[in-house]
């Protein structure tokens, strides 16, 4: 019923498509059901089981064949493409992007290569003299919008009226994979006069109906690469006006760079230092377009979230059956498309090797993953609910990765055994 290949048209796996339908644009029909029928789209090797789609992404292949495509186009006259033709593609990706999280202003809007060299930008640009705070929160409180507040004003009164105070706020934690009210938090931020950077790695294709220019943070900065489709590494770097003369340098420091004290008032000078700042492959930057078109032929962006959503609770709820635990958000109200399950090992059972087994369990294996981390003394698993997964995931890598918790503790059990018999 649905066929693929190269150059964004439906032929190298076909599924009961005649020949005449084979070289159609993918979005030429109407997409198949979510769960499995979707995975005809990615490049998975085909008994991967992805519960991990956080960590890095997936690129659908319609968006790795517009990839090729514009590589292809890119290498045929590079001084072209590189001197006069990124540049519309560029502003028309930065168009888009503003447009899906609330920025009317596009000038406020810029790409960088991923999350955390946006926030760097952003930090290392601060003038920091002594006595200025940095603020950053941990995941153990209940209400997080009350303690971050009282926590906020405790803070402003220690460091005084006049100290620079920069809070950066996760506005979904990466482990555990909670979110954040951090529109919330940002509101705090401005009642104590306190910057906020909101880290939003994982926020952008999964929280709908963002508006920035309602919220208001300081800064924010969203990887397009891990939830949005596009290819790896692109991140959305918002930086209002207001707090453009703050962002004085792109990193690394572009050529078009101008001192502030040779700018005309009002100049900041931001935009055109994210236009170019060295050669880099501007692929995944010019094709987040692709990634979009992607998703809305899907259905948008409330119909991937609603499945995903339901289907991270409905998953946590399978592994909780297997393991016989617990969820770290049973109401759900913290959970978006990661859902959080502690694993069947016993508290305070933490190792240095325990990661690399379980990497080597289950990704060499077993050929599948879910992240599992250390966290108040127990483990957890971390799995990602995605559009090309199924009820039947959450079963199959429960199943494996239960089993591999018990080998675990049973080999270090023996490990460590044999080792004090060795001192003793």
């Amino acid at each position: 019923m649905w066929s693929l290949s190269l150059g964004r048209h439906l032929g190298a796996l076909v599924m009961g498509n005649s020949t005449s339908q084979m070289n159609q644009p993918y979005n030429s029909s109407p997409p198949p059901p979510f769960g499995h029928a979707i995975l005809p789209f990615f490049l998975f090797d085909p008994n991967y089981v992805n519960l991990n789609h956080g960590s890095y992404g997936s690129c659908p292949r319609p968006v790795r064949d517009a990839c090729i495509e514009l590589g292809d186009q890119i290498e045929s006259c590079p001084d072209l493409w590189l001197r006069l033709k990124y540049q519309p593609k560029l502003v028309a990706a930065r168009e888009q992007l503003a447009s899906l999280i609330g920025v009317k202003d596009v000038d406020e809007v810029v790409l960088v290569p991923n999350a955390s060299h946006g926030i760097n930008t952003v930090m290392r640009n601060f003038i920091w003299n002594e006595g200025d705070v940095i603020v950053i929160c941990n995941t153990t409180h209940a209400e997080v919008s009350a303690a971050w507040r009282k926590h906020l004003a405790s803070v402003r009164a220690s460091a005084g009226p006049n100290a620079k105070i920069v809070a950066v706020i996760d506005g979904l934690i990466s482990n555990p994979g909670c979110l954040l009210p951090w529109e919330d938090m940002t509101a705090a931020c401005r009642e104590q006069d306190v910057y906020s950077i909101v880290d939003a790695a994982h926020v952008i294709g999964q929280q709908v109906d963002i508006n920035l220019d309602e919220v208001k943070p300081d800064f924010w900065i969203s990887n397009c690469h891990k939830w949005l489709f596009a290819k790896r590494s692109v991140a959305v770097m918002y930086v209002p006006k207001r707090n453009q003369h703050i962002v004085t340098s792109s990193i690394p420091t572009a050529h078009s760079y101008i001192s502030p004290k040779d700018r005309k008032e009002g100049e900041y000078n931001f935009v055109d230092q994210y236009e170019w700042n060295g050669t880099i492959d501007w692929v995944p930057y010019l094709t987040v377009p692709d990634a979009l078109a992607f998703r809305s032929w899907l259905g948008g962006e409330h119909k991937i979230n609603d499945y995903c959503h339901k289907l991270a609770i409905e998953g946590g709820k399978k592994l909780v059956e297997i393991f016989g635990t617990r969820l770290m958000d049973p109401d759900g109200e913290f959970t978006a498309a990661m859902v959080n399950v502690q694993l069947p090992i016993p508290p305070n059972y933490a190792y240095a090797e325990m990661d690399m087994m379980f990497k080597e369990k289950l990704l060499v294996k077993r050929n599948m993953f879910g992240a599992q981390y250390y966290h108040n003394q127990l483990w957890w698993t971390r799995c990602s609910a995605q559009v090309f997964n199924d009820l039947s995931d959450f079963e199959k890598f429960g199943k494996a990765l239960k089993e591999v918790c018990f080998e675990i503790v049973e080999e270090l059990d023996k490990a460590k055994g044999m080792q004090q018999i060795t001192k003793s």
